[in-house]
């Protein structure tokens, strides 16, 4: 099936506003198992949004039109489509009375123009909007189908999600059904990633294989098609495997709203393990992160961030002799941060993370250059050195997520 998305404003055209809309609609496709082979942005003028559906309707099987469906008399895109497919517009009775409820609530009188945004085709199926008042719709011919939806992203997230989404399923799927998994992996690279499953994906046909890169990680998406669920599912799985052999020392988890804290978290929960850290050029950065996942507090208390040398000295009671002798960016320093914070809170845990986030040198030592310090139950403390590159900001990021990446990996073998 070949889609196409056309996203529909003047305001898009001259830049006032970031089109977030059809990237966001076309993630929602390609987990349907829908191509879009066409992408394109209309101003509010009937004559060219006419002529940018004759195009449309040449070449593609699903049209999808985002924004103009509000009130104002730029908001044309649904009188458009009405015309163009010979229908007149019809009034939506729920849609409508949701429109005349908002307003009796807030006792406010109703313009005549707002009762266009209850407006859609004849014979289409009305969407219905849970974060505003223009209706969408769904309409089908012999050849196409037109899906309309509202301009504003949390208004067309919501209708996505619980009205399209659906009628699309049905649209779409009413001979099999597609089931997808994402992959996810740390510390390798797109390039190296694709290279390393290059025969496999070349080879691909059912799934499919489709890499995306992240902030500092690559997901995979495998996309299978069968009659039924259970075999589409044995599709991923021995796909899952042949990809696994390969690079599986690379990941770390599945999901398209996971990621490697996440996991880490779980992990420690699922041990009953507890964790702290001291943290230097990410000046809490890892707590934070840990701190962002829901019930992070039954396994982590809280930690230190000491900037400075006297203040490791201080907050953490590391020798200041040792910190002078050995430098606050080295292996040691990390791994007495690691040990020193493990042991003033009482956790299971310590994590030391020191460095140089640039742009300048430290101590000697080039800028990206960290050291990560691990203290684990009933081991030997360590640590490890890395060297990242970017900015300053990337330096942190990356530095937390190998952290992560790190312990993930001692938590995985500890467990075995």
């Amino acid at each position: 099936m070949k889609a196409e998305i056309i996203a529909v404003g003047t305001e898009l055209l001259l830049g006032e506003i970031t089109n977030t809309t059809t990237p966001y609609v076309a993630r929602e496709l390609a987990q349907l198992g829908i191509d879009v082979y066409h992408q394109s942005v209309v101003g509010d003028n009937q004559a060219r949004l006419t002529e940018a559906l004759q195009q449309a309707t040449t070449r593609s099987d699903l049209i999808i039109l985002t924004g103009g469906l509000g009130p104002t008399k730029d908001d044309l895109t649904k009188q458009t489509v009405a015309q163009y497919l010979n229908e007149p517009l019809v009034i939506d009775q729920p849609a409508m009375a949701q429109i005349e409820a908002f307003y009796q609530q807030r006792q406010r009188q109703m313009t005549a123009n707002n009762r266009v945004q209850a407006m859609l085709p004849a014979h289409a199926t009305p969407l219905e909007n849970p974060a505003g008042m223009a209706v969408g719709a769904f309409y089908q011919t012999a050849n196409q189908a037109y899906l309309l939806l509202p301009g504003p992203p949390h208004e067309l997230i919501a209708m996505f999600k619980k009205a399209a989404r659906p009628v699309l399923q049905a649209y779409c799927q009413a001979a099999h059904v597609l089931v997808s998994r994402v992959l996810r992996f740390h510390g390798i690279g797109e390039s190296q990633l694709v290279t390393t499953l290059s025969e496999l994906i070349a080879q691909q046909t059912n799934p499919t294989i489709a890499p995306y890169a992240k902030p500092h990680e690559v997901t995979l998406r495998l996309t299978a098609t069968a009659t039924t669920t259970a075999t589409a599912a044995q599709l991923l799985a021995a796909t899952t495997a042949q990809i696994l052999a390969l690079v599986g020392d690379y990941y770390y988890g599945e999901g398209e709203d996971n990621s490697l804290v996440q996991v880490v978290v779980a992990q420690l929960k699922q041990q009953h393990l507890t964790i702290t850290a001291a943290e230097s050029l990410t000046a809490g950065m890892f707590q934070s992160t840990l701190a962002d996942v829901s019930g992070a507090s039954t396994v982590f208390n809280g930690g230190f961030v000491t900037y400075s040398l006297a203040e490791k000295a201080h907050l953490l009671n590391i020798p200041t002799a040792d910190l002078e002798a050995h430098g606050v960016v080295s292996a040691e320093t990390a791994i007495a941060m690691a040990s020193h914070s493990k042991h003033l809170l009482n956790a299971d845990i310590g994590m030391g993370f020191t460095g140089v986030a640039g742009p300048n040198e430290l101590e000697g030592q080039p800028a990206g250059t960290v050291y990560i310090g691990v203290a684990l139950p009933n081991q030997t403390p360590f640590a490890k050195c890395y060297h990242f590159s970017g900015d300053r900001a990337s330096v942190r990021e990356q530095a937390v997520l190998m952290g992560l990446d790190l312990l993930y990996h001692q938590l995985k073998v500890s467990k075995k």
